[in-house]
């Protein structure tokens, strides 16, 4: 290990994890800026943006730009109440890691089956959407066949990326994070200030996307854009393990993911608005890829070619760290005895210290998938993009249903980073927010296909299903004699307040 540094009074990074049960076994060698950029290229709002902006539009018209509010104000909270965990329990994986200690063995199991799925669905779509800005620089045909061999092609590239070690995944990441501020927040200022169709009162404007019924109706038609935006903060956790100071950094990552993400959309989402030449078409529904049109009259075909350029950058560190971030979580997983081939799966590279096998299966399964859209109906994408919203934020409030459970029983995280007093109040309205957006994620829809407007609840349905056929046939939990719930007990540990165990590290006075 080559920092010590302090992540408590009492221990250094080696020493919180070996408290914790694990040994170092990775390079920390990521940085707080490298920690962030990696959250902020999974968040990617330049991918979330592009992908979503028509379907936003032609749902909720101009005013579903209010949902950036909505959302990264609610994934704000949530936020708030990871970095405690993650601040006493720095730990690889994330999700697992912290709903096994803050709950138990089965809890965790389930909580982690459905992330893994929607991490690895989520990989599979944003594949998906940057293919077509393979195509678009190269002058490919827009196909599904050509969609699915760019798609192959970005993920391969990403694996091979990922298989360098954890200094070349955070020299992409922060080559994406400049890709990512220059493709949003640049070209969105340069689109409001000179590039100006519309008035802003425009975004007051429902310009009749809600026909003969309530607008309201509408706008929450329109939630997807912000809820598919604002996730991917939690990436910053999952590679507690090669990160210096992770109980202080983490935190920190994880709040600024959140805030310069949400700035970026807005900004992002307001100058493709407001330059948009055919708005009305956008509103309509008559042009579904609008934005390379919206580029190409604002900035030219040079300028459109950079942003190009600039984008299909942002989507492969974007791929590139939800690769990064669905492998550590596997590896944690795997680590602890409970998924099928542990010992394959938790295997680390002693060359470039990363977990080689788990980043194989987070690249072989989005490339099936991939097989599977292309074989399937059209619409399917879009489809499966809500299914991982869905799991993502079930995944989440798992973690914060957890955390308000033992606030219940009296747990005072005993990390760096706390909340202090407005922990409960912050959790409460956190654990709100999570359950509003997952009432609207699972909402079935309208059009009348059975299987299209309930295919996310179905989605949800099988993964459970099977998470929960596996957990009580093969029983896991077990097999695995890693800590669980002890987040009172470690907290006490960790202040000092009470003699750890005998594989516990004793506190420095």
């Amino acid at each position: 290990m080559k920092a010590q540094s302090r992540t408590t009074p009492h221990l250094a990074d080696g020493e919180h994890l070996a408290a914790l049960g694990y040994q170092d076994s990775f390079d920390r060698s990521m940085s707080l800026w490298a920690n962030f950029a990696l959250g902020f290229t999974y968040l990617s709002p330049l991918v979330g943006v592009y992908s979503l902006f028509a379907l936003a539009m032609s749902t909720g018209g101009p005013p579903s730009i209010f949902w950036l509010f909505i959302v990264g104000g609610g994934q704000l909270l949530v936020s708030l109440v990871f970095g405690e965990v993650v601040s006493q329990y720095p730990i690889h994986g994330g999700i697992y890691p912290w709903t096994r200690r803050l709950w138990g063995r089965r809890y965790a199991w389930m909580a982690a089956w459905v992330y893994i799925w929607a991490m690895i669905v989520t990989i599979t779509s944003v594949a998906e959407f940057g293919s077509g800005f393979l195509a678009s620089l190269f002058g490919l045909p827009t196909g599904k066949g050509w969609a699915l061999a760019l798609s192959a092609v970005l993920l391969l590239v990403a694996l091979a990326l990922n298989f360098s070690g954890t200094k070349t995944l955070a020299r992409v990441a922060r080559i994406g994070l400049a890709a990512e501020l220059a493709g949003v927040i640049a070209v969105g200022l340069y689109l409001l200030i000179f590039q100006r169709q519309q008035e802003f009162s425009v975004f007051f404007n429902t310009m009749g996307v809600e026909q003969e019924g309530p607008y309201g109706q509408a706008f929450i038609g329109a939630a997807l854009a912000g809820l598919f935006l604002f996730y991917g903060f939690e990436a910053c956790g999952d590679v507690a393990e090669e990160v210096t100071d992770p109980a202080r950094r983490i935190p920190r990552a994880m709040v600024m993911t959140i805030l310069v993400g949400g700035i970026s959309a807005l900004f992002a989402f307001a100058g493709y608005v407001m330059a948009a030449p055919n708005l009305q078409d956008i509103v309509d529904g008559t042009d579904p890829d609008p934005i390379p049109a919206i580029l190409s009259s604002s900035l030219g075909e040079v300028g459109a070619k950079v942003f190009l350029v600039i984008a299909l950058t942002a989507f492969l560190s974007c791929v590139l760290s939800l690769q990064a971030a669905a492998s550590r979580l596997l590896f944690s997983f795997a680590r602890d005895g409970m998924l099928p081939g542990h010992a394959w799966l938790a295997r680390v590279s002693p060359r470039s210290k990363v977990p080689v096998n788990a980043l194989i299966v987070a690249c072989s399964i989005p490339l099936l998938l991939c097989v599977a859209i292309y074989a399937g109906p059209e619409g399917l994408l879009t489809q499966i993009t809500a299914f991982a919203v869905l799991g993502i934020y079930v995944a989440f409030q798992s973690v914060v249903l957890a955390a308000m459970r033992q606030r219940l029983r009296g747990w005072r995280p005993a990390g760096p980073f706390r909340l202090g007093a407005a922990g409960f109040v912050i959790n409460v309205l956190a654990l709100a927010y999570g359950l509003f957006a997952m009432v609207l994620l699972a909402k079935p829809g309208t059009s009348g296909d059975w299987v299209a407007d309930w295919v996310v609840l179905i989605g949800l349905g099988a993964v459970t299903a099977t998470g929960l056929l596996y957990l009580f046939i093969a029983r896991p939990d077990r097999r695995s004699d890693a800590p669980a719930g002890d987040a009172l007990e470690m907290a006490s540990r960790l202040r000092g307040e009470t003699s750890p165990g005998p594989d516990a590290v004793q506190a420095v006075p």
